[in-house]
């Protein structure tokens, strides 16, 4: 672990030193190199539990591949946010890039950490680089109302989540995850029981978001720059799964009785927000929007409680998250050059941009889970697993299922296809750049159909 940790904290340094002229090169080699070095985390044996490195940080066949994903998005947030954060005075170049690289510290201390206190303050310190990029560094007037609504619904579900994690502290003397799980159960059937089970969970609901608590997300990833929207959409969403995976075990036995309204919850939320986006004419509201459905069926999949509801969401969470990125960076890229992220005025791009037609086409069948990519084989777990716990669960799922078909194809023909209006005729062409970035979000996804074993979790 401390190969990945030491060499991004001295990217600081790193950021600070280099001219101003070599800063986004130096910076992206550095953090791929990183990135590349990570891999090496997956060829531990993932059938032997924790790879330990001390008693603090420890890495498992959960925290693994969300850690890798994590390390692999840095340099691809370089890369996405270059062109449009070059021209802007050097100490904020300098700030943006050291802000989304103490992101990466935490997110990485976060998923390896071995204590749930050190999660929970890793868990809560990624909210200030978060913040402060979308206050600083968004597009439009709304982004300080969209700061508003991303801190205040991230507190109000956090300050319930330490009082019980001191209240489980106090019970139990520990707060390890490595012998937590083996203790007696923690929870029994009194109301103040409920009222705490409740309470550990609210924190990782809102971060999903589950359906209800919804409101910050749009709100974020609209006004967000680039970078912004990519890290919220690929690993701060994963990072509530991750939390309510880990806590979930650990306050049994009331999970089996309590978590009823909340899958229900979770599995409306699929639906209400697949309906929601086939009226939406906001392209980046439209991605958004389709994070909330694809997290409830995450949501669902870890209530249940079994290993295929487990394996489901950690490998929809990973497909998710690469697959999501790079449709943002469509959006970006397709934003940088029209000004506008309505999709009435950026439609039939395909005549200028083929090349970039053909990465949307690819990112959005990866988005609707187009057979045998990693997200039908997530999504088909999850809905077997919720068949066999309730047959009624069918509706919502298929339902949602076909809505996310319809709008994935609905957003897919109406900004690439038909004629393209008068006014994007001299549009400037798609970099190079443009494009390893999305090779680098797809590629993976690709291999991972090889390889799916990787993300497969417990199952494996």
């Amino acid at each position: 672990m401390l190969k990945i940790l030491i060499p991004m904290m001295m990217m600081m340094c790193t950021i600070w030193v280099t001219p101003l002229k070599k800063l986004w090169s130096i910076t992206l080699a550095y953090s791929f190199i990183i990135a590349l070095i990570s891999l090496n985390l997956l060829i531990n044996p993932m059938d032997t539990g924790w790879h330990t490195l001390n008693s603090w940080m420890a890495t498992d066949v959960l925290s693994t591949p969300l850690l890798v994903l994590s390390c692999w998005l840095l340099p691809l947030m370089i890369l996405a946010s270059q062109n449009h954060i070059s021209p802007q005075p050097e100490n904020q170049q300098r700030i943006y890039i050291t802000l989304i690289t103490f992101l990466q510290i935490f997110l990485i201390m976060a998923f390896s950490a071995t204590e749930l206190i050190m999660f929970y303050v890793m868990f809560e310190a990624t909210l200030i680089p978060t913040l402060l990029i979308i206050t600083r560094w968004g597009n439009q007037t709304e982004r300080l109302n969209a700061g508003t609504y991303f801190l205040f619904y991230t507190l109000a579900g956090s300050l319930p989540l330490l009082v019980a994690l001191l209240y489980i502290q106090k019970n139990t003397g520990t707060l390890s995850m490595l012998t937590l799980q083996y203790n007696a159960p923690i929870m029994s059937h009194l109301m103040s029981d409920k009222v705490l089970w409740v309470c550990c969970i609210s924190a990782f609901l809102i971060k999903l978001p589950l359906y209800g608590v919804h409101l910050w997300l749009p709100k974020a990833h609209v006004e967000a720059p680039i970078a912004g929207s990519m890290v919220l959409a690929a690993v701060l969403l994963k990072l509530g799964g991750y939390g309510l995976m880990r806590i979930t075990p650990m306050i049994e036995p009331l999970t089996k009785e309590l978590s009823y309204p909340f899958i229900v919850l979770a599995l409306w939320g699929v639906v209400m927000t697949s309906i929601m986006c086939l009226r939406l004419t906001d392209l980046k509201m439209l991605i958004a929007y389709s994070s909330v459905s694809h997290m409830g069926l995450v949501t669902a999949g870890i209530l249940i409680q079994t290993p295929w509801g487990f394996s489901g969401a950690l490998i929809l969470m990973i497909a998710h998250g690469l697959t999501s990125s790079a449709l943002f960076c469509l959006a970006n890229t397709s934003y940088e050059r029209t000004h506008s992220r309505m999709m009435a005025l950026t439609r039939g791009l395909q005549m200028i941009f083929p090349l970039m037609t053909t990465w949307w086409f690819i990112a959005s069948l990866a988005n609707l889970a187009l057979p045998p990519l990693p997200n039908l084989m997530a999504e088909l777990m999850i809905i077997v697993t919720l068949y066999t716990w309730s047959w009624w669960t069918i509706a919502l799922t298929g339902f949602g299922t076909l809505a996310t078909v319809t709008y994935t194809l609905y957003m897919f023909l109406t900004t690439q296809r038909g004629a393209t209006p008068p006014h994007l005729n001299n549009l400037p062409p798609t970099h190079t750049r443009e494009h390893l970035l999305l090779i680098l979000h797809i590629l993976p996804l690709m291999l991972l159909i090889l390889k799916p074993e990787l993300i497969w979790g417990w199952t494996y």
